[in-house]
């Protein structure tokens, strides 16, 4: 395999964000054993909780994942990559730690969802960018 068309830093936070994914299914089984509850919530707020952090999480970062990967094979330089990877992987971090909050409305989840809505806008513009007016 040419290792030019490897992605390492989009394999990183590929690899960190299965992770995420993995813990964030993990609080959703073991709420759901905890409660005895074998499909949907049962009414149980704390496994509501759980489903929709796992649930929120697999709607945002797939897309940005992506985003990644097709910025690095632009030739963005890695330094940026590791920016937008890393300042995301935080934001969904503080929102998935917000979503286990029993309050539904705290600043971990805040934080985190701005974070990551500002990376993903810095993400757009830099992928529109690259391909309007061929930066990289």
């Amino acid at each position: 395999m040419n290792p030019e068309l490897m992605l390492p830093v989009s394999a990183l936070y590929t690899g960190l964000f299965l992770l995420l994914m993995l813990a964030l299914a993990a609080n959703v089984v073991r709420q759901r054993l905890g409660g005895q509850v074998s499909m949907g919530d049962g009414g149980n707020p704390t496994l509501a909780q759980a489903i929709r952090a796992h649930g929120n999480a697999a709607e945002y970062v797939p897309l940005v994942l992506i985003g990644l990967a097709l910025l690095e094979l632009t030739g963005a330089p890695a330094t940026v990559l590791h920016l937008y990877g890393g300042l995301f992987f935080l934001g969904r971090l503080l929102h998935a730690i917000g979503m286990t909050r029993p309050r539904a409305v705290n600043k971990a989840r805040q934080l985190g969802i701005a974070l990551s809505w500002l990376i993903m806008l810095a993400m757009a513009i830099h992928l529109i960018g690259c391909k309007v007016l061929g930066l990289s």
